[in-house]
């Protein structure tokens, strides 16, 4: 803390008593301590042995009046001097000894006017959503204590639940719940020394979601109650209720588990930088070896996925395969049924064609006839052989008719001579029998042709 009378200002600590406070206001008043007369300590003021800290003045600025006691030797006179006394934090003016080494006037810096200790708030009351608010916070924070604090998690506390605790067990988190009030006589040191601590910042980003909320509007605390009674259920919300304004800020250090979620602790704002290191590390003692179990779950549960997933694999390959088997024996059995059926019809058609040539064939002369007549033997390729009387004026169409009503079309067979061999078949089927010189008699065979 640094205060300020007449014309210069010095700096004192949290821990310095109201004593010293009192001693330094002498110095620059020449009211001597024992008749100084203030206005504006708070009533828990309760006697001199009490450091600032623990006095209940207001941070970030507190406003006192010292006023010089009149002794009852000049009781008739006028109070000789009243001056105004401003406390304002060390993080807003660091090491200076007199105002005017800044430029401004004595009453500007050390707050005669009470427009100086006005500042906005931390996070406006009654957002509409909650990553609104925590921008408004994260930039209001930047703007007081500069930019090296905790990278505060921009959206819902349920967002950030689930960023810090449903990922892949490798990668969570813990997950640190900053609360921060204006009206706590600790928030702006534990903000300025201990959330802005280069050590404490690395390590809330390495190991950290760090979420953060003002409760110093009485909306936003019951929204933030609301909150957690939601996400973490109401022995957390009333744990928070049960610290006093003076208490806070708060660092809650909430860790994810299989059923529910554990704050594992709860930080106040009286702490030192050390203090606060030793309890985030041992929170994450826990969480490491909480997190170690749950990868080795983890991972034999995949294991056991995998095996499930190669064994499923595996079987709809069978199943595969069975179907891809059973549609090739259908194709082939249905292709074996259309080639029946085409081979039956077929049969059907050349046996229609054969009845129609043996009827339309004409009738065997008989030997006694008194016309020229062949008589031919033929000899088919099972070694049978078909007899048949023609007269010799027949045309070769008649022998091919007659060859095909036995089963042996002419588009599938020639009909040869044995000597000299010939193939008839290549003759005119116009011509007769004379003409292809197969009378009286002749012995032909049958060939299928290529």
């Amino acid at each position: 803390m640094r205060s300020s009378g007449l014309g210069r200002g010095f700096i004192l600590s949290l821990e310095s008593a109201i004593p010293q406070v009192k001693r330094n206001v002498s110095d620059l008043t020449n009211i001597p301590v024992r008749h100084q007369q203030w206005e504006g300590w708070p009533a828990s003021v309760s006697d001199d042995s009490m450091t600032l800290a623990l006095s209940g003045i207001s941070y970030p600025c507190h406003h006192l009046s010292v006023c010089r006691r009149s002794s009852p030797a000049n009781a008739q006179e006028p109070t000789e001097e009243c001056t105004d006394v401003h406390m304002i934090s060390d993080s807003e003016g660091d090491d200076f000894e007199d105002a005017s080494e800044f430029g401004v006037d004595d009453s500007e810096m050390f707050g005669m006017s009470s427009s100086s200790c006005r500042k906005s708030p931390m996070m406006p009351e009654n957002s509409e959503n909650e990553a609104d608010a925590l921008l408004h916070f994260t930039a209001e924070f930047s703007s007081r204590y500069g930019e090296t604090h905790p990278m505060f998690y921009i959206g819902s506390l349920e967002a950030a639940s689930q960023e810090a605790f449903y990922g892949k067990a490798r990668d969570r988190k813990l997950l640190a719940i900053y609360l921060h009030n204006d009206d706590s006589v600790l928030s702006n040191v534990f903000c300025s020394q201990m959330m802005c601590a280069d050590s404490i910042v690395s390590y809330l980003s390495q190991n950290f979601i760090t979420w953060a909320w003002d409760v110093t509007k009485e909306a936003n605390k019951a929204r933030l109650l609301t909150m957690c009674t939601r996400h973490f259920g109401s022995v957390v919300t009333q744990t928070i209720r049960t610290y006093k304004t003076d208490q806070f800020p708060l660092l809650l250090i909430v860790m994810g588990k299989r059923t529910s979620n554990e704050v594992l602790n709860v930080i106040q704002g009286n702490t030192t930088v050390d203090e606060l290191m030793m309890r985030l590390m041992g929170a994450m003692e826990i969480f490491t070896a909480q997190q170690q179990e749950d990868i080795k779950d983890e991972d034999e549960r995949e294991a056991r996925e995998m095996v499930k997933r190669e064994q499923d694999e595996a079987y709809r390959l069978s199943l595969e395969a069975d179907r891809k088997k059973r549609e090739a024996q259908e194709r082939e059995e249905a292709e074996q049924v259309r080639q029946e059926q085409m081979r039956k019809e077929q049969e059907e058609e050349k046996e229609a064609i054969r009845l129609s040539l043996e009827q339309a064939l004409p009738a065997e002369p008989g030997e006694e006839s008194g016309e020229q007549i062949s008589k031919l033997r033929i000899r088919t390729p099972s070694g049978e052989f078909l007899e048949r009387r023609f007269l010799g004026s027949c045309k070769l169409q008649v022998l091919f008719d007659f060859v095909a009503s036995k089963g042996f079309p002419f588009e599938e067979f020639k009909i040869l001579t044995t000597f000299p061999r010939r193939n008839i078949t290549q003759l005119d089927p116009g011509s007769t029998l004379l003409e292809a010189k197969l009378f009286p008699q002749e012995t032909l065979f049958l060939e299928a042709k290529e």
